[in-house]
Order: structure tokens, then C-alpha cells, then sequence
């Protein structure tokens, strides 16, 4: 079994094919049990936002893998194989690490996947598919990222995708405190963007959710009204900005439902920001008039703007990371050196408890103490050297040499031979 990372994200593949490969939150814990249970895989977690779908593993067979991943979206392997990467050992925990520390955010620096990770992380413990060394990883992972975050300027003035779209609102209306908002969904993200748009002082904030009570406790912090999801299409025409981000797989907002908006709105503008992979509004509804539909991906291309002073911290998260790959594969060798360094120790054990038994044998027949001592001695003494002295008479040029200084190694520490 090897650590292994297969994934895409927004980098490798577009919108059209992360949301269909995104899991949802209700889906995860099976999608993991199933993968576990069925694949040659000892360990998993997925880790699935707008911007990347990852299954981390221990496995034998990545190929197994993607074919399973795939398989589980109702996929053709072929059509997601162009877009898949895989990262094996070193590189899946490089990766890992760069991730949660925001180096491969589609905003450098974004503090919100490091969440993200941990929910994973949670997910997976209660699908009981967190094994050791995905354990260890994860820990690692949370303490490297830590260390970038308070070491590095990587988080400074950090732009979130809640913050684009509030500019983006801003370079579409004169002010957002004359414009009313609907906030469709009541997540994590709905909840940042609500939190950003409302220290603008909106006319008016309305949340529609699935569980009403759940919009009621967001609604409740920022002073806004509740509607029930069903009943979107009847007020969205009053609404002049509309943010979405539920976990729906299917479209809730349609190319229709927005024309007649429009029209009741007598073709004043309309901002829609769609967050949801996948997503929540129809593609159509871009190419209406008067309508700005933005995506994940649109969102992405504007928050790259002022990124100066992040960029110039990579180099110094990047050595913290080189420095945490070297330490949790240090501990990934000792982990797998376990098995061998107990058959040494029961072998030696063996060899101590029979040399042990023919002394006390000598003693019981009356022998002397000194003789049968020395006879212990000697016994543990040959056959403790008897294999390093075999593999040294047996092997020759380069191998005996590299035999030589591993056994001084063993036998003398650091002394040169």
C-alpha cells in the first residue's frame, strides 16, 4: 500500500467537469465506505470544494482509483483521464501541504480550504476510513499549514471569493446599501458572502433554504428575512443582486424564470453570482441582456488582482513545506523499517532464550558457573555476528563495501572505520 493523491481542480480541468465530479456532503461518507470496501484501498479521504475534487489514499492500485471515481459520477474514465492528476508519495504530501496552506487556491492564500480539509478530515473518521498514515498526514498537514500562515505574508490582505463578488457588485451599481439581495442557500460560503455584502448596508437582505429553520438562523445575524427555496421564482424579480451557493445537482435558477424577472423588472440590471459546484444557474441565463452571471471560475480571474505581497511570500512557505515533506517522510521510512526491526529483536530473542537454556542446563548438571558463563557468552557472541560475517565473506567489489560501512555504521556509530 502506497499514499496516493488523484484528483482535479481548477487548474487542470474546467467547471464543466469538476461539478461533475463534486460529492456531496451527503454523499461523502458512502462514496468512502464504498471505495474502502470494494477497491484494494486501506485508507481514504476526498476532499471536494468548487475548486477541486481529491481523493487522498492508501493504495496498491491507483488506476483502481480513478476508474472507481469515475465510475461513481457515472463518468467515462475517458473523458476525465485528460484532466486527472496523480501524485504518488512525496508529492501527494508536498501537494497536501500546499493546499491547505493556500498555495494552490485559485486565490493565493485563501484561508477557507484549510477548513474545508478538516471537514474532510472529520468525514472521513466517521466513515471509518482515516487509517494511520492518512492520520498522520492530515495532523501534519494542519501544523505546516499553521506554521506558513503565521511565518508568511501568504494570508495578508487575503482576497475570498465572498470579496470579489462584492466588488463585482460594486463596478455594476453606483452603491450596494440602495440594492436588495437574495442569498440563495445557507452554507458556509452564503454565510461569508452575506457577511461581506451586509457591512455595505443592503436595503434588503432575503435568505431562501431548503430547512427553513437553518435560514432563520442565518437570516437572524445580519437582520434579514426568510423564504422557503420553493418559493424563489415568485420573488426573485425583486431582487437586484442574487448569490447562490447550495448543494443541489441540478439547476435551481433557469434561463425562464430569469426572463421573466427581467421583464418584471423592466430590464433594470441584475447580478447574479453562482458559487455552487455544481452549479445552481442555468449556463443560458449568461447570454440574457441585462443579466451579469459570474461563476467560480469568473470570480477566480478578478481575485487575482493585488496579489503582490502573497506572492512574494511563496518562497519562504515553500521552504516550510520542503522542510515538512522531509519530516513526515522520514517518518513514512520509519514506519515502513517497523516490520523488520521486530523480526531483528525476535530473533535475537530467540537466540538469547536458547543460549540462556543451555546455561542453565550446564548449571543444573553441576557445572561451573565461570565455564557456563563464558560459554554464554561466547554462544550469543557467534551467533549474533554469524550473519554479518556470512553476507561479508559472501559478497564482493562494491557490495562489500557498502556491507562494511553499513556494519560500522551498526557497530562502531559514527567512528570511521
Amino acid at each position: 500500500m502506497d499514499l496516493v493523491t488523484l484528483g482535479v481542480n481548477h487548474q487542470s480541468a474546467p467547471l464543466a467537469i469538476r461539478e461533475r465530479v463534486a460529492f456531496g456532503v451527503d454523499s461523502l461518507q458512502p462514496a468512502l465506505q464504498d471505495l474502502v470496501e470494494h477497491y484494494p484501498v486501506r485508507e481514504a479521504a476526498i476532499v471536494s470544494t468548487c475548486n477541486r475534487t481529491e481523493v487522498y489514499c492508501a493504495t496498491s492500485d491507483a488506476a483502481g482509483v480513478a476508474a472507481w471515481l469515475a465510475s461513481f459520477h457515472k463518468l467515462e474514465e475517458g473523458k476525465l483521464r485528460p484532466y486527472l492528476y496523480e501524485l504518488p508519495r512525496e508529492q501527494a504530501v508536498a501537494h497536501a501541504f500546499r493546499v491547505a496552506s493556500g498555495l494552490e487556491s485559485m486565490v493565493l492564500g485563501e484561508p477557507q480550504i484549510l477548513g474545508q480539509i478538516k471537514q474532510a478530515v472529520r468525514t472521513a473518521e466517521q466513515a471509518g476510513t482515516l487509517g494511520t498514515v492518512l492520520h498522520k498526514l492530515f495532523q501534519r498537514t494542519f501544523s505546516v499549514a499553521k506554521e506558513v500562515r503565521s511565518r508568511t505574508d501568504i494570508g495578508t490582505s487575503s482576497v475570498s471569493m465572498a470579496a470579489a463578488a462584492v466588488k463585482m457588485a460594486e463596478r455594476i451599481f453606483p452603491s450596494i446599501a440602495e440594492q436588495s439581495i437574495l442569498f440563495v442557500g445557507a452554507g458556509e460560503m452564503i454565510e461569508l458572502c452575506a457577511a461581506h455584502f451586509c457591512s455595505r448596508s443592503p436595503r434588503r437582505v432575503v435568505f431562501a433554504n431548503r430547512t427553513v429553520e437553518r435560514g432563520y438562523e442565518i437570516a437572524g445575524k445580519f437582520s434579514g428575512e426568510v423564504i422557503a427555496l420553493h418559493e424563489i421564482a415568485e420573488v426573485i424579480a425583486q431582487h437586484d443582486i442574487v448569490v447562490s451557493c447550495t448543494a443541489s445537482p441540478l439547476p435551481l435558477i433557469g434561463k425562464g424564470m430569469i426572463e421573466r424577472a427581467i421583464k418584471a423588472r423592466r430590464h433594470r440590471p441584475m447580478l447574479i453570482v453562482d458559487l455552487a459546484v455544481p452549479r445552481d444557474v442555468e449556463q443560458e441565463v449568461g447570454r440574457l441582456n441585462d443579466v451579469f452571471l459570474y461563476t467560480v471560475d469568473d470570480l477566480g480571474k478578478i481575485v487575482k488582482e493585488g496579489l503582490d505581497l502573497r506572492q512574494a511570500a511563496v518562497s519562504e512557505a515553500e521552504s516550510i513545506i520542503t522542510r515538512g515533506v522531509s519530516e513526515f517522510m522520514e517518518w513514512m521510512s520509519a514506519r515502513e523499517a517497523v516490520p523488520a526491526i521486530r523480526a531483528f529483536r525476535e530473533q535475537a530473542e530467540e537466540i538469547r532464550q536458547h543460549e540462556l537454556e543451555r546455561a542453565l542446563r550446564a548449571l543444573a548438571r553441576g557445572e561451573d558457573p565461570s565455564k557456563a558463563l563464558e560459554s554464554l557468552s561466547h554462544g550469543l557472541t557467534n551467533k549474533f555476528l554469524h550473519g554479518p560475517t556470512h553476507a561479508l565473506h559472501g559478497a564482493q567489489g562494491v557490495e562489500r563495501d557498502r556491507l562494511v560501512g553499513l556494519l560500522s555504521r551498526f557497530y562502531f556509530g559514527e567512528r570511521k572505520r
